[in-house]
């Protein structure tokens, strides 16, 4: 086996266009997402539909201009993998495995894909070390056949809701959460994304638009509570209102499903209801008021991880 760190992979291939790497891990669940950022979106596409084409760890894949989130199970798994063509995919990922606080990820690439695997990605910000089998996977391009193990911290995910921080005349909830992950320098803690959640306009409570923020970050276990204090803390002493909520679920996904998805959005729910379907679905209220505020909260946990839908009423699509 040959093991080099990312500026030893430069070093050999030059400077290629991986941007990011970085693993999110829910053990508990099985599940990972791989998150990655490259220069150009045109080989994060063709990435995207080779490794699901090829199966292997792989469940799902989304690509976001030139980032891509792939939905992966724990484990080694069989892959469809050879040069594109039918159900045969020019690039695999092999496997997700844990070890102590790292993840190894297992890739297979052939040809062009093979450079993607064995120089791209073992150089991305956020890996630790790429071990190769022999040195046969270290010579790139045409048609050869790579294969590497990229290793990297483990990270788990942390979807955080925050409503009803506003008031009539003064505040906007999404302008402060975006404000509080711009605030967030904790070491291990990554900010992912931010999603506006449209709750239910028929709410006669509302302030105007009726919407709830969720802020999406990969935690080092280590850091998980230090994030929530942050986050807890930015927000009582910026709010406007009295009536603020926040809640986090901690992982990859819902176990279940919940009527709580279309209440949200479609009825008045109350606080006893939003508390009830908060403990169903692993939900945990951080707030220290318990007011109205947690509906909005609640509704911005669970749809802060379900794509622009989100952002509308319930059943719009784009």
């Amino acid at each position: 086996m040959v093991t080099l760190i990312p500026n030893e992979v430069t070093k050999r291939f030059g400077p290629l266009f991986s941007q990011k790497f970085l693993v999110m891990v829910d053990e508990q669940s099985g599940r990972a997402e791989i998150l990655e950022q490259c220069r150009a979106r045109g080989p994060i596409e063709w990435d995207a539909m080779n490794r699901k084409r090829a199966g292997g760890a792989v469940e799902g894949c989304s690509v976001e201009g030139t980032s891509m989130v792939i939905s992966a199970k724990l484990g080694r798994h069989p892959v469809n993998f050879g040069a594109a063509a039918g159900e045969i995919g020019g690039q695999a990922l092999e496997a997700v495995e844990v070890s102590g606080d790292e993840v190894i990820t297992s890739w297979a690439g052939i040809a062009g894909a093979g450079v993607g695997v064995a120089a791209c990605l073992p150089q991305a910000p956020g890996v630790i070390r790429a071990e190769y089998p022999s040195e046969e996977d270290l010579k790139i391009g045409g048609a050869r056949t790579n294969r590497v193990r990229i290793v990297s911290p483990m990270y788990e995910k942390i979807c955080i809701g925050i409503d009803d921080t506003d008031t009539k005349t003064e505040g906007a909830t999404w302008v402060m959460a975006l404000k509080c992950a711009g605030a967030c320098t904790i070491p291990g803690v990554e900010f992912l994304n931010m999603r506006l959640i449209q709750l239910n306009p028929a709410v006669p409570t509302k302030t105007t638009n009726c919407v709830g923020s969720a802020l999406n970050f990969a935690v080092r276990p280590d850091k998980v509570q230090a994030l929530l204090d942050f986050v807890r803390a930015y927000v009582e002493q910026n709010t406007f209102s009295k009536d603020t909520g926040i809640a986090y679920h901690r992982g990859i996904g819902f176990s279940r499903d919940s009527p709580a998805f279309a209440e949200v959005k479609q009825e008045i729910m109350t606080v006893d209801r939003a508390e009830e379907a908060a403990r169903e679905m692993g939900i945990t209220f951080i707030d220290t008021n318990g007011r109205k505020g947690r509906i909005g909260a609640l509704g911005a946990v669970l749809w802060g991880n379900r794509g622009i839908e989100a952002a509308g009423l319930y059943g719009e699509h784009l």
